[in-house]
């Protein structure tokens, strides 16, 4: 019996991916035997995550790096970073952000859920130019001028939110932002593969990034990855560590934390809640080193080979009809796609999978388009042929 099993917990077949709310992603044997390993010892926490700073930076071309409990943990502590600097008086103040530059620029096209994790470290988001082209208006959408012109002496940081579809370019939002002084924080949470964006974000300029650790990279589900300028990874782990030092002892890796540019030990900070420990710093090094390893083309052989077993399954049906995205793409993910005439039928199939004994969930955001995407990424050895053969039933037996 599985751990879950002797709790009376059901487990599910996940078709949907990486999602939080379905627990993200399997890691590998390896990743978990050095969790469990990690946990068998005690070490000084920020001898830790200076290696880890040394071990993303290699990994992501950037300055530094740090480990926090979620990219949304990342985007909290980068945030704060940008608004204090180095300032002990500043971050023990947050989130009360009087007297600070305390606004974060985003376009209008680019909120999401997600940013509340900026607003928590105190920010205030200031939307900028009109998304008609994602509204059907017209062409256009927001404009680096545009961003430009919102820069004002209270504004900390620019959210950059990294998606295919995402303008300005960001080679262009950082140009105008970098000429005022201003520094990018890329939301990048789930922009692997491919594994060129470990590095790509900081290359086109950007300040902080940050990546999802549970999902595509593998590794545990509550870790990800701040990488960027060195002050200000500097700034968010000085808000993110257990402060309770005694200032006269505590001497940290210098190329964390410059002593020396402090002008006092700040307190317990705002970052505080979004801790990791050993064992999700660990586990999550162990996955980069493997995603790294590994490369996209034998990744998306992986995933390729389950959606091909689902695209196979399911081939010949008159109820939908099917198309397998990504196959030829190594630096995507392959999907196998069902549309139905109607989203009647597509959210029929929806609630039978979910009845299904065990649950299956699949990517239903297209549903009422009718469509559903069935996601490779998650899924266990023999899961896909469960997934067809559930698929089946529901088609020819509805409920």
């Amino acid at each position: 019996m599985t751990v879950y099993a002797r709790r009376g917990i059901p487990t599910i077949v996940n078709a949907a991916g990486t999602l939080t709310r379905l627990s993200g992603g399997i890691m590998r044997p390896d990743v978990a035997a050095a969790m469990a390993e990690a946990s068998a010892w005690c070490v000084d926490m920020v001898e830790l995550q200076a290696h880890a700073s040394d071990a993303i930076a290699d990994a992501t071309g950037a300055e530094a790096g740090y480990v926090a409990s979620g990219a949304a943990a990342g985007l909290l502590i980068g945030t704060a970073a940008c608004m204090t600097g180095l300032d002990a008086a500043a971050m023990a103040r947050l989130p009360d952000t009087t007297g600070l530059r305390n606004e974060v620029i985003v376009a209008r096209g680019q909120r999401n859920g997600y940013d509340h994790a900026v607003r928590a470290a105190g920010a205030r988001l200031v939307e900028v130019g009109l998304p008609d082209r994602a509204s059907g208006a017209g062409a256009r959408d927001t404009e680096p001028w545009e961003i430009a012109a919102a820069i004002t002496d209270a504004t900390a940081a620019v959210l950059y939110v990294a998606t295919h579809r995402s303008r300005p370019p960001l080679r262009d939002v950082a140009a105008v932002a970098h000429a005022a002084g201003v520094p990018v924080i890329v939301d990048a949470a789930a922009e692997l593969p491919p594994q060129a964006n470990l590095r790509r974000f900081i290359a086109k300029g950007a300040d902080l990034v940050v990546y999802s650790g549970g999902k595509a990279i593998g590794g545990p589900q509550a870790s990800g990855i701040l990488c960027g300028r060195r002050a200000l990874i500097m700034a968010a782990a000085l808000q993110h560590l257990d402060m309770d030092v005694l200032s006269d002892f505590w001497e940290p890796p210098a190329r964390l934390i410059d002593r020396s540019a402090l002008t006092g030990l700040p307190r317990q900070g705002i970052g505080r809640t979004c801790k990791a420990g050993k064992e999700e710093i660990i586990g999550l090094l162990t996955a980069l080193d493997l995603f790294i390893a590994e490369g996209d083309a034998a990744r998306h052989a992986r995933w390729l080979s389950d959606a091909q077993v689902m695209r196979d399954g399911l081939d010949g049906r008159d109820a939908f009809a099917m198309v397998l995205t990504g196959g030829e793409n190594v630096e995507a993910v392959p999907k196998v796609v069902l549309r139905f005439a109607s989203a009647d039928h597509a959210r029929a199939l929806v609630a039978a999978l979910l009845r299904h004994a065990p649950a299956i969930h699949v990517d239903a955001g297209e549903h009422e388009a009718g469509v559903i995407v069935l996601n490779p990424i998650c899924l266990r050895p023999g899961d896909a042929t469960v997934v067809v053969d559930a698929i089946v039933a529901a088609l020819d037996h509805p409920v």
